[in-house]
């Protein structure tokens, strides 16, 4: 069966639906997504499109036809540690392991399975239609986004050394919204993350002698309460920011004060600025929060951090043209920044050139309360999430390259 589009025809949509499925069945963790490259490979490769391995397990595929611009357009591939709980006959049973070994359910919790799926629909198209357009097309399939590994990774690795360089890096990703949906952003579209560990130091002893103590469980509970001051009273109520404490570990037993405790945070924001506000007040709080505890200094561990995803207005008005063009009028909406992060920011910002990242709607417009990415629940209805998603990709990139 095929579909036809103002963008370009030729869309074989059993295809596209059974590439998804197996996508769905068989996630796996980030940075060690090597089944998917080599399967991504393999489509490139029945295509006749030229390809590479870089950052490991990602996958570069390079469609030149002639004369005219270059871009490039990026998918991520990695799943989540997640057990399904979606129900679906086509539900994942996969498991995989963390890097400290443990065993764990993986699932596409994120869409991403719907993100490689589409991006190899457009490629497929677009080969297969060449009389319709000009330039050179840089597929980036990316590993490793969930934990900010893998474009750093590809970079890493000599991926602007070993592919064209773009005019600009497009991206798209699914979303709980109305499926047929485009929801954009100019400027900012995500935010900036950092996640910290937070290890705190006291004196062992026990519970029934906390006079000869200094315990890390009451330090660490004034720093997190005092935490969340620095959103409500050290920035301005229009600018957005996120502290969150995510997991807090400590002692052994109930009549036992331990001797250390740790804690992890997570922190959003929308500016370097105020990211630098941010970072500087939580060391500041750690710190004086135990001086008056008369603890030793606290160990603050960056864990990893995300670039702002920046959408360069002058090409996102030119997108948003595109896809009002493909999708109709109504169906683009110009949105604020969310709060979540991505990594994609890396790609375009390692070399200086644009980005312009959207999400597309993945569930029925009628259900009010679809499951959030990351959820064990989140599954984006097939149809028509997987074809508007391909007609999105193709409006854009022929926006370049028609």
């Amino acid at each position: 069966m095929t579909t036809q589009s103002p963008a370009l025809t030729g869309l074989d949509t059993d295809w596209l639906n059974e590439t998804y499925l197996h996508l769905h069945r068989n996630p796996e963790l980030s940075m060690q997504e090597h089944a998917t490259a080599a399967f991504i490979e393999g489509q490139l490769n029945a295509l006749g499109i030229e390809n590479f391995r870089c950052g490991g397990t990602g996958v570069v595929g390079i469609m030149r036809n002639g004369e005219g611009p270059t871009i490039a357009f990026r998918a991520d591939t990695d799943g989540l540690p997640i057990k399904e709980g979606t129900g679906a006959d086509y539900a994942s049973q996969a498991t995989g392991r963390l890097p400290d070994g443990t065993e764990v359910p993986v699932m596409h919790g994120c869409g991403h399975d719907t993100h490689v799926a589409v991006l190899l629909a457009a490629a497929r198209v677009l080969w297969e239609n060449r009389q319709g357009w000009a330039g050179t097309l840089v597929l980036l399939f990316q590993p490793g986004e969930e934990t900010g590994a893998g474009a750093r990774a590809m970079v890493a690795d000599g991926l602007w050394d070993r592919a064209p360089r773009p005019e600009v890096v497009l991206g798209q990703h699914v979303f709980p919204y109305a499926a047929g949906t485009v929801h954009i952003s100019s400027g900012t579209a995500m935010a900036l993350a950092d996640a910290l560990k937070v290890t705190l130091h006291g004196r062992q002893s026990h519970g029934s002698q906390p006079q000869d103590s200094v315990d890390p469980i009451v330090l660490g509970a004034h720093i997190i309460t005092r935490l969340q001051g620095i959103v409500s009273r050290e920035l301005a109520p229009t600018t957005p920011a996120v502290v969150t404490a995510g997991t807090f570990h400590a002692g052994l037993k109930e009549n036992i004060i331990p001797d250390r405790a740790e804690f992890t945070l997570n922190i959003r924001t929308l500016t370097p600025e105020v990211r630098a506000t941010v970072l500087d007040a939580v060391t500041r709080i750690v710190n004086a929060e135990a001086h008056a505890s008369r603890a030793p200094q606290p160990d603050i561990e960056h864990i990893y951090d995300f670039p702002r995803c920046y959408n360069d207005p002058e090409h996102t008005r030119s997108v948003v043209a595109a896809l009002r063009a493909e999708l109709g009028e109504g169906q683009v909406v110009l949105a604020p920044p969310v709060m979540g992060s991505e990594d994609v920011g890396w790609l375009g910002d390692s070399i200086g050139v644009p980005t312009v990242y959207w999400f597309f709607g993945g569930f029925p417009a009628e259900e009010k309360n679809p499951p959030v990415n990351h959820s064990p629940y989140f599954l984006p209805v097939m149809e028509p999430t997987l074809t508007s998603g391909v007609r999105a990709a193709l409006a854009a990139i022929s926006k370049y390259l028609a």
